[in-house]
C-alpha cells in the first residue's frame, strides 16, 4: 500500500475509533449520549464519519487469509476492527434516527381515506418524486460527500393508486437513514440494518393500527361475538382497513423505498441478498399487522352464515374489492409480502361464496317458515314484510350481486329440507326473456314465488274463507307495492311478473268480496218472495219479513266480524269499502224501494227495516279497521 493511501486509511480509522461507543475513549468525543446524526450541530462530523467509512471500504487491504505478510495481516485485522466499530456506531445512529426523528402520525389525516374509491382518487405523487429528485452520480449514495444527496434521485418507483402517502420522517432524516443503510449494506451488514429497522418501525405500525381502531382479535374471538357487536365492528373495520392500506401501509412502503433503494447487493449469500432487498424491511415492519388486519375479514368469511349477515358481508366484500388493486400494488410485487395479497384475494373469494350461500339459505328459510297461528284480522304477515324489505335491500346491492350470483335457482331449491317430506311442486318461473334476464332477477322472482306458496299455506289456517282471501289480498298487495316503490327491484322483477302479481291481488280481492258478500246480497233478491197470483198482490209478507231479518242478521254479523279484520293500506281499505258499497247500497236501495211499503203497513216495521241506505253507508266506515265495531252507531228507521 502506498504511503499516501496508508495515511488516508489511518486517518479514516482515527475518525471512526473516536466514535467507538464500546470504548471509554468515546467520552472524549462528546460522551455516549452524543449522536452524530442529531441535528445540525454534528452535521460536519457526520459527513466526516461517512467519508471515513467510505475510505475504509475503498482503501482496505485484502483479508488476512489472502496475504502472506504478517505486517499486512496485522493491518487488515486493524481495518476489520475499525469496520466493526463503524458498523456498531452506524447501527446505533440508525436506531436513533428512526426513534427520534419520526413525525407524529395524524390519524385524522387518514380519516378521508375511508371513503376513497378506485374511481374517485387516482393520484400521482409527482410532488413527492420531485422533492426526492436529485443528481444521480452513480455512487449509490456512497461516493458523494453530501449526506442529503443520497436520497435524491428519481426512480422507477411509481405512485400507488388510491392512496395518500403520509410523510413519516422529515426529508433530511430519510436522507440520513439512506446514507447509513447504504454503508451498512456495502459492508455486509444489511441484515442487521433490517433488524434494527423492523425493531423500531413494527411497533410504530402496530401503534398506528391501534389508533385506527384495529383490534387484535383471533378468528375464534370474532366468531364468538354477538351479531350486533360484530356488525358495528365490521363498519369500523372497513374504515380502518382503507386507512391502513391506503395510508399506513402505503406510507411505510414508500419510506422503505426511499431508505433502502439502490443499496449495493452482496449476493455471496442468500441472507445478504435478502437483507439488502428494499422489500425485506417493509415485510418485517408491516406483515404482522397486515395479517392481523385481514384476519378479521377472514373470520367473517368462514363464520356461520345467517340471513342477517348478508348485507354487511356484501359491504365487506365490496370494501375488499375496492382495496384489492391497492393491496396488489403495495404487497404483490414482492415475494416477501405477496402472501398478504394472496390472503386478501382468497378472503374476497370466500366472502363471495358466503353471499351466494346466504342467499340460498334465505330462499330455504322463506320456504320452510312454519305455519302455526294465523295473524289476527288477516293483516300483512311479518314474514311478508321481512322478505320484501330484505329483497328490496338485495336490489340495492344489484351491482355486486349481479356479479356474484351467476346461476339461476336450481331444482334442488324447490324441495324442503325438513324431514323426508318434499314440498308440493312449484310452477316454473317462466321468465319473459330468459336469455336476457339476470340470474339475480330469477332468484328474486323465485323468492316471491316461494313466499306466495308459504302465504297460501298460512291462508288455509283461517276458518273463514273470506278472511283467507282478505289475508292473501293484503299480502300480495304489499308485495306489489314494495316492488313498485323500488326502481331497482322493479327493474329486476320486470313488468310481466309484476302484472302477474297485480292480477293475483285483484283476484283475491274479488274472491273475498264474492265469498263475504254473496250471501248478504242474495238476501236482496226477489226469488222466493212471490206467491202464485198477480205480481202486485203476490208478495209473501212472512217471506219478506224473514228476508229482511236474514239481511239484518247477515249484515250485523259482517259488521261485527269484518270491523275486526284489518286492511293496513289506507287507500286499499277505502277502495275496498267503495267497491262493496257500489254493490251493496244500490241493491239495498232497490230492495227497499220495491218492498218497504209491504213492511211499513204491517205491525212493528222497525223490527224488520232496521237500516236506511245512509245507515249502511255510515256503518261501512267501520269495516277493516282492525278493532271491534262501536256500539252506539245511530240508525234511522224511516
Amino acid at each position: 500500500m502506498e504511503a499516501s493511501a496508508a495515511e488516508e486509511l489511518a486517518a479514516a480509522k482515527r475518525v471512526i475509533m473516536r466514535w467507538d461507543s464500546t470504548a471509554s475513549a468515546a467520552c472524549s468525543a462528546g460522551g455516549d449520549d452524543q449522536m452524530l446524526f442529531d441535528g445540525a450541530a454534528n452535521r460536519a462530523e457526520a459527513e466526516r464519519f461517512l467519508r471515513a467509512v467510505d475510505d475504509l471500504r475503498r482503501l482496505a487491504p485484502p483479508s488476512p487469509a489472502s496475504v502472506g505478510s504478517p505486517r499486512r495481516a496485522s493491518a487488515a485485522g486493524g481495518v476489520c476492527d475499525a469496520v466493526q466499530v463503524a458498523m456498531a456506531r452506524l447501527e446505533d445512529e440508525f436506531r436513533h434516527v428512526l426513534s427520534a426523528r419520526a413525525l407524529d402520525l395524524e390519524i385524522e389525516a387518514l380519516a378521508g381515506l375511508s371513503s376513497l374509491s378506485m374511481a374517485s382518487d387516482r393520484r400521482n405523487s409527482d410532488a413527492t418524486e420531485e422533492a426526492a429528485a436529485g443528481d444521480d452520480d452513480g455512487s449509490g449514495g456512497g461516493g458523494g460527500s453530501s449526506v442529503s444527496s443520497s436520497v435524491g434521485r428519481r426512480s422507477s418507483y411509481r405512485s400507488l393508486q388510491s392512496i395518500r402517502e403520509i410523510d413519516l420522517f422529515p426529508a433530511d432524516a430519510i436522507s440520513d437513514l439512506h446514507a447509513i443503510a447504504y454503508r451498512m449494506a456495502a459492508a455486509g451488514y444489511g441484515r442487521e440494518c433490517v433488524q434494527v429497522y423492523a425493531s423500531v418501525r413494527k411497533p410504530a405500525v402496530d401503534s398506528a393500527m391501534r389508533r385506527l381502531g384495529v383490534e387484535k382479535l383471533s378468528i375464534g374471538d370474532v366468531q364468538r361475538l354477538e351479531w350486533d357487536s360484530l356488525e358495528a365492528k365490521i363498519r369500523r373495520w372497513i374504515c380502518a382497513a382503507r386507512a391502513a392500506v391506503r395510508g399506513v401501509f402505503a406510507s411505510e412502503r414508500r419510506l422503505c423505498f426511499h431508505i433502502f433503494h439502490d443499496l449495493p447487493l452482496r449476493t455471496s449469500t442468500a441472507t445478504a441478498a435478502y437483507a439488502t432487498n428494499q422489500d425485506a424491511p417493509f415485510a418485517e415492519a408491516v406483515k404482522g399487522a397486515a395479517l392481523q388486519l385481514f384476519g378479521f375479514a377472514e373470520a367473517i368469511s368462514i363464520g356461520r352464515r345467517s340471513t342477517e349477515k348478508l348485507f354487511k358481508i356484501i359491504d365487506l366484500h365490496d370494501a375488499l374489492s375496492d382495496m384489492l388493486p391497492d393491496i396488489s400494488d403495495i404487497f404483490a410485487a414482492s415475494k416477501a409480502t405477496e402472501s398478504i395479497y394472496v390472503q386478501a384475494a382468497e378472503i374476497r373469494s370466500r366472502l363471495a361464496d358466503a353471499v351466494r350461500g346466504i342467499l340460498s339459505e334465505f330462499e330455504n328459510a322463506v320456504l320452510r317458515d312454519p305455519s302455526k297461528t294465523p295473524v289476527p284480522g288477516g293483516t300483512i304477515h311479518p314474514l311478508t314484510r321481512y322478505v320484501m324489505n330484505y329483497i328490496s335491500l338485495i336490489s340495492d346491492y344489484k351491482a355486486t350481486l349481479s356479479e356474484l350470483v351467476i346461476s339461476r335457482p336450481s331444482a334442488s331449491s324447490r324441495t324442503a329440507a325438513e324431514g323426508n317430506e318434499a314440498t308440493p311442486s312449484f310452477p316454473d318461473l317462466d321468465p319473459p326473456d330468459p336469455d336476457s334476464q339476470l340470474p339475480l332477477a330469477a332468484h328474486l322472482i323465485w323468492i316471491i314465488v316461494v313466499l306466495e306458496h308459504n302465504l297460501e299455506s298460512k291462508a288455509s289456517l283461517y276458518k273463514d274463507a273470506a278472511l283467507s282471501h282478505l289475508f292473501l289480498m293484503n299480502n300480495v298487495h304489499y308485495i306489489v307495492h314494495k316492488v313498485k316503490d323500488s326502481a331497482e327491484l322493479r327493474g329486476l322483477i320486470g313488468n310481466e311478473y309484476l302484472k302477474r302479481l297485480t292480477g293475483k291481488f285483484r283476484q283475491e280481492a274479488t274472491r273475498y268480496q264474492r265469498t263475504a258478500w254473496l250471501k248478504i246480497l242474495n238476501c236482496l233478491r226477489d226469488e222466493g218472495l212471490h206467491v202464485s197470483g198477480g205480481f202486485s198482490s203476490g208478495i209473501s209478507k212472512s217471506a219478506l219479513r224473514e228476508r229482511f231479518k236474514a239481511f239484518n242478521a247477515a249484515f250485523e254479523e259482517a259488521h261485527r266480524v269484518q270491523s275486526a279484520w284489518y286492511v293496513p293500506d289506507t287507500q286499499l281499505r277505502e277502495e275496498l269499502r267503495i267497491s262493496i258499497s257500489e254493490k251493496l247500497l244500490p241493491a239495498y236501495r232497490s230492495f227497499l224501494g220495491r218492498f218497504r211499503h209491504h213492511i211499513e203497513n204491517s205491525r212493528h216495521p222497525e223490527l224488520y227495516i232496521k237500516y236506511s241506505v245512509e245507515d249502511l253507508e255510515i256503518t261501512m266506515a267501520d269495516f277493516f279497521e282492525g278493532s271491534p265495531p262501536p256500539h252506539n252507531r245511530r240508525r234511522s228507521h224511516g
